[in-house]
């Protein structure tokens, strides 16, 4: 049993600060700017959007976003329970909270219409980045917004189909969907827009600055290759035993693991040294280790 330190204590603290402030964000980049642009976009809040407004079109009865969006993962929530078990962390329940809350607020103290002044496109843009920075900071701190989540789930529970499949298929009806209550053309596209650059931003915070460059470079000068990236570059170097099919000789594969900004250097190198080696270069999402990140931190 590990002893109970300050660190410890302080952890789950500052996970449900970050991911509070993270779906703050979000629903700020909703209802404070594509909201005010008649954007769309897809997931739970772009489902809410697009039903909020069909009520209100069509039976004059009008709903917050966040009371919508509560509504939506509720019901998510109950049918995966029944269908897969109530074992929901609750982070997932947390989240789905704070964003529901979160709109209801901004939109009941955010004046109506246009208050930032931006042009449409840049205040798309705008929400999808403020919307992704938002869920990435929860991502990182193990928590989940719900909505495609849960229907992921769901899904999974008879068919085996891709994360990236569901969120895709569900995103593009979902804004498609708008039509049918009276957006354009125009806001759907839009909405496709606002999609990409909130799926873009996600990635790169998730990813971006832990992605890093494996390199394999097939080279009969292997250690006179090792020992110029050893000392110049200062990143370790693997020697992995090979042979070449068509030669029949043994010889060895120089594999280093380095960020992306040190892969240049290290193809100058390989090129000074060897002109006819042979190199594959390929991306690394996570590296963990010295000189990378620390398994502590995941």
């Amino acid at each position: 049993m590990k002893p109970i330190t300050k660190d410890l204590m302080l952890k789950p603290v500052k996970e449900y600060f970050l991911m509070t402030v993270g779906m703050i964000m979000y629903s700020f980049a909703w209802i404070g700017c594509i909201l005010p642009a008649k954007g769309v976009g897809g997931g739970a809040a772009g489902l809410s959007l697009v039903l909020c407004h069909a009520v209100e079109e069509w039976l004059g009865v009008s709903i917050q976003i966040g009371t919508m969006v509560f509504i939506i993962n509720g019901i998510l929530l109950l049918i995966a329970g029944f269908i897969i078990g109530w074992n929901f962390g609750v982070k997932t329940v947390y989240c789905v909270i704070v964003i529901s809350v979160g709109m209801n607020f901004w939109q009941s103290v955010l004046p109506e219409g246009d208050f930032l002044h931006l042009e449409r496109i840049l205040s798309v843009i705008l929400g999808g980045i403020l919307a992704g920075m938002g869920v990435a900071m929860c991502f990182a701190q193990g928590g989940s917004t719900g909505g495609t989540d849960i229907a992921a789930m769901i899904i999974n529970k008879y068919r085996t189909v891709s994360y990236g499949k569901i969120v895709i298929y569900s995103d593009f009806v979902i804004i498609g969907s708008s039509m049918l209550v009276g957006f354009h053309i125009d806001t759907v596209i839009y909405g496709y827009v606002m999609t990409a650059v909130f799926g873009y931003t996600v990635d790169i915070i998730m990813a971006g600055n832990q992605q890093s460059s494996q390199v394999f470079i097939v080279t009969h000068d292997y250690e006179k290759m090792a020992e110029a990236i050893v000392e110049n570059i200062h990143r370790g170097v693997t020697l992995i035993d090979s042979q070449g099919w068509y030669t029949k000789k043994q010889s060895k594969i120089v594999m280093v693991v380095c960020r992306k900004r040190e892969t240049a250097m290290i193809l100058k190198f390989v090129k000074t040294i060897d002109p006819d080696a042979f190199m594959t270069v390929g991306s690394v999402m996570g590296v963990y280790g010295k000189g990378f990140q620390t398994l502590n931190k995941i």
